[in-house]
C-alpha cells in the first residue's frame, strides 16, 4: 500500500494519475530545517515527513517538500495577500528554481533525493499581480503561484519536470515503479 505523507491536493492529484490505491496520512512534523542548502532542506523535511508517518503506519510512504528559490532566498508560502504580491514582484522577469525533496520508505529502506526545475517568469504588471492575488490561488503555494492553475499565465518557460513545479516529480513515480508498483494499470 502506498501512503502519501501529505495533505497537498496537487500531490494527491499527481499520484492519483498513476496509482488508484493509496492512502493519505499527513505528517505532523515541522517544516523547519537546519540544512545548509535549499536542496538539503527540502530532502531533510521530506525525510522527516516520511519517517513520521512510517513510524505510525506500515506501507510504502512518500514524503515530499517543495520550495521555491530565487537567488539565495527561499520563498515559502505567503502569509497573506501583501506577502504574495511582494513575492510575485520579486519573481517578475526572473528565473528561479523549484526544488522538491522526496523520501520514499519501503520495507524500512529509504530512497531520498531532490529534483530541481528552472522556471522563468514573464515581466508582470502590477495589474496582473493584483488580479492573480485576488484569485486566492497564491496563498497556499510556495513562491505564491501554482503552475497548474491561473499561475501558468505568469510563466515564460520552464526547464525540467513540470510535475516537480506542482509538488511531486515524475522521479517519485519511477522509483515506485522500480519497487514493484505498476503505474500503467488502469
Amino acid at each position: 500500500m502506498i501512503i502519501l505523507a501529505s495533505k497537498s491536493p496537487r500531490r494527491r492529484e499527481i499520484l492519483g494519475k498513476f496509482f488508484k490505491d493509496f492512502k493519505i496520512i499527513p505528517s505532523k512534523v515541522s517544516e523547519e530545517s537546519d540544512a545548509l542548502s535549499p536542496r538539503e532542506h527540502a530532502i531533510e523535511v521530506a525525510r522527516k515527513k516520511a519517517w513520521d508517518v512510517y513510524s505510525r503506519e506500515k506501507g510504502t510512504v512518500i514524503g515530499a517538500d517543495t520550495i521555491v528559490v530565487l537567488g539565495d532566498e527561499v520563498l515559502g508560502k505567503p502569509k497573506n495577500e501583501e506577502e504574495a504580491k511582494i513575492m510575485l514582484k520579486e519573481l517578475s522577469g526572473k528565473t528561479h528554481v523549484v526544488i522538491t525533496g522526496y523520501c520514499i520508505i519501503h520495507e524500512g529502506d529509504e530512497i531520498s533525493n531532490a529534483v530541481i526545475t528552472e522556471v522563468k517568469f514573464r515581466e508582470l504588471s502590477e495589474e496582473e499581480i493584483n488580479a492573480y492575488v485576488k484569485t486566492g490561488e497564491p496563498l497556499d503555494k510556495a513562491g505564491a503561484y501554482g503552475i497548474q492553475g491561473k499561475g501558468g499565465l505568469l510563466i515564460e518557460w520552464i526547464k525540467g519536470d513540470y510535475y516537480n513545479v506542482m509538488g511531486l516529480p515524475m522521479q517519485v513515480i519511477l522509483e515506485l515503479q522500480k519497487l514493484g508498483f505498476n503505474p500503467w494499470k488502469k
